[in-house]
């Protein structure tokens, strides 16, 4: 999964990362019990702390759902509806469940040095990956285009959400973070690492592309980050991204706070 660190971060031990706030970083290990997780930036691999960074949202990531909750959530849908979640026979790798309509077929994503594949193409991410076959078939068979679950509330209350949602986006007081990050060996035993303060959000997730003719828009595609410079109005926006100036929908970005 790819995150943006919502804040600079310097390593103090050779098992950590040092990454800058809007770095896009590839989270590769979660655990539920540690402040750490396991990420890789550019080709590096090593821990860096959960609260200095956010996971970006995608509808199709349903982290640990068991196979058979797979099947029976995916089974009837339209053909090419998916997710992906965690593997249950293989902690730390991932497995796409995707709908034939009348079954369910399951695909184990292969990991090696930095790079995730089902088949012969091989992506940086699992979002790259996704992102290959909604316009490549992930079936031999016959053509299976991944596509996204319906709008539907029952289907979203299983899988389709974040399951590791922002943690800034709550109104509850933060302390600063400390000076020197946790060693190793205070990874292991503190339930949790001071977290930076709440402000207000600075950077947008792209949920879509956006190309309008109009050149005073700022074009941007689906997965960049944003960095907003007006939000007081409703209708637009006022933003940067790849170098260019522009105002765009709002609706068409999701927020990142910290």
């Amino acid at each position: 999964m790819e995150a943006v660190a919502l804040f600079s971060f310097t390593a103090s031990e050779a098992d950590e990362l040092s990454f800058q706030k809007g770095d896009i970083i590839k989270v590769t290990e979660m655990e539920d019990d540690s402040c750490w997780f396991t990420a890789e930036i550019q080709g590096k691999r090593g821990h860096v702390p959960e609260n200095y960074i956010s996971l970006l949202p995608y509808p199709w990531f349903a982290g640990r759902v068991s196979r058979l909750d797979a099947e029976k959530h995916l089974r009837w849908q339209d053909a090419g509806v998916f997710l992906v979640r965690e593997s249950e026979s293989a902690p730390g790798e991932f497995s796409v469940s995707v709908s034939y309509g009348d079954r369910v077929e399951h695909f184990r994503v292969l990991e090696g040095g930095g790079q995730y594949c089902i088949w012969d193409e091989s992506f940086c991410s699992l979002n790259r990956l996704v992102h290959f076959y909604r316009t490549h078939s992930i079936a031999v068979e016959k053509v299976i285009c991944l596509r996204d679950p319906p709008s539907c509330p029952h289907l979203l209350a299983h899988f389709g959400r974040n399951p590791y949602p922002n943690p800034y986006k709550s109104s509850s007081q933060k302390t600063l973070p400390s000076a020197r990050p946790y060693s190793h060996r205070e990874r292991e035993s503190s339930p949790h690492l001071l977290e930076p303060a709440v402000g207000k959000p600075r950077l947008a997730h792209a949920l879509c592309d956006y190309a309008p003719p109009q050149t005073a828009h700022l074009h941007f595609l689906r997965g960049d980050i944003i960095n907003l410079l007006d939000c007081s109005s409703s209708l637009t926006w006022r933003g940067s991204c790849r170098g260019r100036v522009g105002v765009f929908p709002p609706e068409y970005v999701q927020l990142l706070y910290h």
